[in-house]
């Protein structure tokens, strides 16, 4: 008489073994294709983990990922435990990758104070309120994020220096551009301003996170503390 053994589900396996925590852990490329479409799936069925659930229908294609990017909801859900939810994650999962471009993406490269205007013109001007964001930059000068720090009212708005080298630091970047806007027009720094930008500089070089520069834009024009020679 067999014995039965009952089915070790994925929470009870070692935490480094979890696929989720596995591609926190050591990324995505340390997955196998059964444990990355597992992810998808969230949970097996009865008798089966998620990612024993995934090898058999990768097995079912012959781990061909192209046969397994043409399956229907229908085919898909043949399998027990892959319902029409299920399924559709699969699909759209496998489009995403189908649709990606091939080759390296081409970042903006930054030069000048006007390569920082053009990159934050379209979300700082026509505002009725003031924003602080910053542009994030690698060691190549090219910006690898720009994030919203703030917003405020019409007359100003706070920038948390623990906040801006927080995401500095999350992104690996090397050079920071501060930068926020005045409704009013008014390109002229505030004394504000100006103690602001020398205390994130002066930080900066202590966790050798670089402030290259800070502007100031209106919905005309910029300034740029770094052509003033005040950075």
């Amino acid at each position: 008489m067999a014995i039965y053994e009952p089915r070790i589900g994925i929470k009870q396996w070692a935490e480094a073994d979890r696929p989720r925590e596995k591609l926190l852990q050591h990324g995505r490329r340390h997955l196998t294709d059964a444990e990355l479409v597992a992810i998808l799936i969230v949970s097996g069925n009865s008798e089966e983990s998620a990612v024993d659930l995934s090898k058999r229908i990768l097995a079912a294609c012959n781990h061909d990922l192209d046969a397994l990017g043409r399956l229907t909801v229908q085919d898909l859900c043949k399998f027990r435990g892959i319902g029409a939810a299920r399924a559709i994650s699969i699909i759209a999962a496998l489009e995403l990758g189908r649709r990606r471009k091939p080759g390296a993406v081409v970042l903006p490269k930054i030069s000048s104070a006007q390569d920082c205007y053009r990159e934050l013109s379209a979300v700082m001007t026509d505002l009725p309120h003031e924003e602080f964001w910053v542009l994030l930059l690698n060691r190549a000068n090219e910006v690898i994020s720009k994030q919203q720090i703030s917003k405020g009212g019409l007359t100003g708005t706070v920038a948390d220096p623990k906040v801006i080298f927080k995401i500095a630091l999350e992104h690996n970047a090397a050079y920071v551009v501060l930068a926020h806007n005045h409704p009013s027009g008014n390109l002229k720094p505030s004394q504000e301003d100006l103690k602001l930008t020398a205390k994130l500089v002066s930080s900066g070089k202590l966790l050798d996170l670089h402030i290259l520069d800070h502007l100031i834009i209106t919905n005309k024009s910029f300034f740029s503390f770094n052509d003033d020679g005040l950075i």
